[in-house]
């Protein structure tokens, strides 16, 4: 027997042995949704499987969401060349199932082994597949600004819309603040991108603040101001902008006032931090009496985040961060920092679909 034939036959095999336990598409459908998760990822895929089973159980949505289970047999091995050795156990378990997969994609080593298992689900026979990628790295490499240049953030977005279909449709991928809008459009129709923003939960923190009725909201540049400007209504707005003196580029002040308020920076991702200390020491200068910070992505290579468990050169009050890359876990132990899990944004997310009976 040929080698192709013996494997769809083994195929066929999958199939009638796991339809065969309950071929009912309605008991199939009751099941709860399986999520799965890269290993550097388990304790976010931990809390919204705790999260959303305390929310599908509550009296107020009786018997209206699915429940949600782990599933840890996944195993994450690798060759003797480096090279991924990749095994799903009780792989029969997935048959006619709903698959979520909760990955990070903080290096292009972990990319690859994980989009070796993100194009095997679908063909495995699952009901629907839903990938959450908190953060979609490439991202900010979404333009041409000189002949030569590669647009990485297509190039990802055309691997991940390679992800075969499932057996109702195209996979679906969760991605928070996403660095362009523009960006959903590089994924082909094969895939639903759900694009969603962390911003509505660093607003419920910061109605905490004791110094609620005195903040102000700053943008480090006009690409921030334009994202996340409009979903801040409650607070007066400053945007910051870079303008180059000689050799030299330094930060000033375009529009608003920071005199005599708690100014809290607000951007998308971080990498070395340097324009947003530059932000912070103008906003000081020109009588902020106290800074924040909040950025989606830690994204902070090399440690870089470092430089502002310092009080110089500005001693900042809090630094709100995402569960969205592994090392935030180790950041947030750190003051300022703290962190603000994206699991109630990804369960609320689930529960208006995914999660319905």
């Amino acid at each position: 027997m040929a080698e192709g034939e013996n494997m769809e036959n083994q195929g066929s095999l999958l199939v009638h042995r796991s339809l065969s336990v309950d071929t009912s598409s309605q008991s199939l459908f009751w099941k709860p949704v399986m999520v799965f998760y890269h290993p550097s990822m388990k304790k976010l895929a931990k809390d919204v499987v705790d999260l959303g089973r305390r929310e599908a159980k509550l009296p107020k949505h009786k018997n209206q969401y699915r429940s949600v289970e782990l599933c840890d047999f996944i195993q994450w091995r690798k060759f003797r060349d480096g090279w991924p050795d990749i095994f799903i156990n009780n792989i029969d378990q997935v048959v006619g199932r709903d698959v979520i997969f909760v990955a990070s994609f903080h290096t292009p080593e972990v990319m690859f082994e994980e989009l070796s298992l993100i194009y095997s689900f679908p063909r495995y026979f699952v009901r629907s597949f839903c990938l959450i990628l908190p953060f979609f790295p490439t991202g900010t490499m979404e333009r041409i600004d000189h002949e030569g240049q590669v647009v990485t953030a297509k190039s990802l977005a055309v691997m991940l819309s390679a992800i075969p279909l499932a057996a109702r449709g195209p996979a679906q991928i969760i991605i928070f603040d996403i660095h362009a809008l523009q960006e959903r459009f590089y994924f082909s129709y094969n895939i639903i991108p759900r694009l969603l923003s962390a911003i509505p939960y660093l607003i419920k923190e910061l109605k905490k603040l004791p110094d609620n009725g005195n903040l102000a909201i700053a943008f480090p540049d006009d690409g921030a101001h334009k994202r996340f400007s409009s979903l801040f209504r409650d607070w007066p707005l400053i945007m910051c902008i870079k303008t180059r003196q000689g050799d030299e580029r330094h930060v000033i002040i375009k529009e608003g006032d920071p005199t005599g308020r708690h100014v809290v920076i607000i951007d998308d991702l971080v990498q070395t931090g340097g324009t947003l200390i530059e932000c912070s020491k103008v906003l000081q200068s020109q009588g902020a009496t106290a800074i924040s910070l909040f950025v989606t992505h830690p994204v902070f290579p090399e440690r870089s985040w470092e430089k502002f468990t310092s009080k110089d050169p500005v001693p900042f009050s809090n630094f709100w961060i995402t569960d969205s890359i592994p090392h935030a876990l180790e950041i947030s132990e750190h003051k300022p920092f703290k962190l603000l899990s994206l699991a109630e944004a990804i369960v609320d997310s689930l529960l208006t679909l995914d999660l319905q009976k």
